[in-house]
């Protein structure tokens, strides 16, 4: 019981440590709450720059104030296994968010990054600095006041924590994180682990050495491993950002896809415009 009263008293020391920071938080995000689109506040030229792209009845839909509209936040690139797959997400989220009569639009892109390439590099040096650019690229995205919420399309260990910085400065927008999955299983890793010793003994080459690696990490999705891209999955869906169920589901599956038009329907449902608003 000791264990308890001492983080009993650690949070308590927190919570008034903090208490003027967050009473200023929690105003403002107050203050940025509205009953009605978020676009109600833009102008009609402002207005006609953010849906300029869209369909003729999306424009009449934005034009008013009461079909949602949801923004995508996204990190895909088509270099890393775990980003990869969200090339296809925009698509089915914006068809989701048809069928639940709401629109939804790209907001933005940011970057993401993976120790697994850079470690030994120079690049790896910028791997924490990475977190506080995808924490800005994200909220530049939110920023337009086009959005009644938001979907986070990114994992990793600096991808989904700037992500996380970005929905909470915009915490007045219901938000939900979509995964992408993790990769399918490859070469065991006692195998993989052989392999790699033998090439530090030299009885391997380079070649045996990378057949090997390309055996473990060799498609679609976070490493086979349990790793930081993995953990932040389940973090996210402990702290109830995810769809439940949503962490460990391998992409390319009938499943990973409804459970993703499923997040963009969740984020939808829990706007302003409804009745079960929910900001982040």
């Amino acid at each position: 019981m000791t264990a308890r009263r001492d983080i009993e008293a650690i949070t308590e020391r927190i919570r008034q440590r903090s208490k003027a920071g967050r009473e200023a938080y929690l105003g403002r995000i107050a203050g940025a709450s509205s009953n009605t689109a978020n676009r109600a506040v833009l102008g009609c030229g402002n207005l006609a720059h953010g849906f300029a792209v869209c369909s003729p009845s999306e424009k009449i839909a934005l034009g008013g104030d009461r079909v949602p509209n949801l923004g995508i936040i996204t990190s895909y690139n088509d270099m890393l296994s775990a980003h990869q797959p969200f090339e296809t997400f925009p698509a089915l989220i914006k068809e989701a968010a048809r069928e639940a009569g709401g629109i939804a639009q790209v907001a933005g892109g940011v970057p993401a990054m993976c120790d697994g390439v850079t470690q030994g590099q120079p690049g790896m040096e910028l791997s924490l600095f990475s977190r506080d650019v995808i924490a800005m690229a994200a909220a530049i995205g939110l920023s337009h006041n086009m959005f009644d919420a938001a979907v986070f399309l990114g994992v990793c260990d600096k991808i989904v924590p700037g992500l996380v910085i970005a929905a909470l400065t915009f915490g007045h927008l219901p938000a939900v994180f979509i995964p992408a999955g993790p990769m399918t299983t490859g070469l065991a890793n006692d195998e993989k682990a052989k392999v790699r010793q033998l090439y530090a003994e030299g009885k391997v080459g380079r070649a045996e050495l990378l057949e090997a690696e390309s055996k473990s990490y060799h498609g679609p999705g976070t490493c086979t491993f349990y790793g930081t891209a993995n953990s932040n999955q389940m973090l996210m869906e402990i702290m109830g950002l995810h769809t439940p169920g949503a962490s460990f589901v391998n992409p390319g599956t009938p499943l990973r896809d409804a459970l993703t038009r499923e997040a963009a329907k969740r984020a939808l449902a829990i706007t302003a415009l409804g009745n079960a608003y929910t900001p982040v």
